[in-house]
């Protein structure tokens, strides 16, 4: 669960720099899961296989509370976050599919799919209940269980065998509430854990540069006393050792992190020529106004 500055205004990490610190760490494998999008993905992919780092292709996605050609204010701009893995070139393509269709059709405020869409690309991905703006931890932080267990049932319907809850220790009050529930459904549908780590900066020290990128964002100055704040400064790229020691009393939940990577699979990305595609030019159209007209059409 990570963030570069492809999550435009919202962090900080430079793709070069969190190689270095992966590799000194003495890490295997990471993630890449900005908001909504998938820019930095041929990069990223590149410079961990670079470094000999098995590089996961994500996003962080974001669901339409109703349909997503819904667009209606103060109802469907409350959407949830999402996190999705490609586990294969099947599930990168569906990924690719699920983010293209989120802006070209979903787009509003934020680009957004709704659970009937993406129900139909889940082969190859892997899904993660993502952080406190999760469709399961939003119910539970406002006191509804049951409704959050009915959310749980429903996605691990939609995803199999390839459903994770995720867990953080990010510092919050509202997340050690949010993890009591987590757990329990967990344990109550049988239903994996996993231990992430929210990453919006790289280093502990950088705290800073995130809230005056939230200033940029706002239109904010530094001494508004109304602007954004990090509630935190755990937001940043924590090492093995330090993630280890956080959920020591849950060690299946860290565990399952390795279990993820070992289920990702090695392939390319390849921009292939397109095959030529014959079509009858209708009487009347030339050959430029057809493609035109097709083009305008999508």
């Amino acid at each position: 669960h990570l963030h570069t500055e492809y999550s435009l205004l919202d962090a900080t990490i430079r793709l070069p720099d969190l190689v270095k610190k992966l590799s000194d760490s003495g890490m295997i494998a990471c993630a890449l899961t900005d908001h909504g999008n998938m820019y930095g993905a041929l990069k990223f992919k590149n410079a961990m296989k670079d470094a000999g780092l098995k590089p996961i292709l994500g996003c962080e996605i974001y669901i339409a509370p109703r349909d997503m050609d819904q667009k209606d204010f103060g109802i469907d701009n409350k959407y949830f976050h999402l996190v999705l893995l490609a586990k294969n070139l099947v599930g990168y393509k569906n990924l690719v599919k699920i983010v293209s269709i989120a802006h070209m059709d979903g787009f509003y405020y934020r680009p957004r799919i709704d659970l009937n869409t993406l129900s139909k690309y889940t082969d190859g991905i892997i899904a993660l209940s993502a952080c406190l703006a999760g469709p399961i931890s939003t119910p539970l932080l406002e006191g509804k269980y049951e409704k959050a267990l009915d959310v749980a049932k429903q996605y691990s319907r939609i995803f199999k065998d390839n459903f994770y809850i995720e867990i953080q220790r990010n510092g919050m009050e509202e997340q050690i509430k949010v993890n009591e529930g987590l757990i329990k459904i967990s344990q109550e549908l049988n239903l994996p854990l996993v231990a992430t780590c929210d990453s919006h900066y790289l280093n502990k020290e950088d705290a800073d540069i995130q809230e005056i990128l939230w200033c940029i964002g706002d239109g904010k100055t530094w001494d508004d006393p109304n602007r954004r704040r990090m509630p935190t400064n755990e937001f940043y790229v924590k090492t093995s050792i330090e993630m280890e020691e956080l959920f020591k009393d849950i060690p299946q939940a860290i565990e399952n992190t390795q279990k993820i990577t070992a289920l990702i699979e090695d392939f390319d990305i390849t921009f292939e020529r397109v095959e030529p595609h014959f079509l009858d030019l209708p009487k009347s159209k030339t050959a430029e106004k057809y493609l035109k007209e097709l083009a305008l059409e999508g």
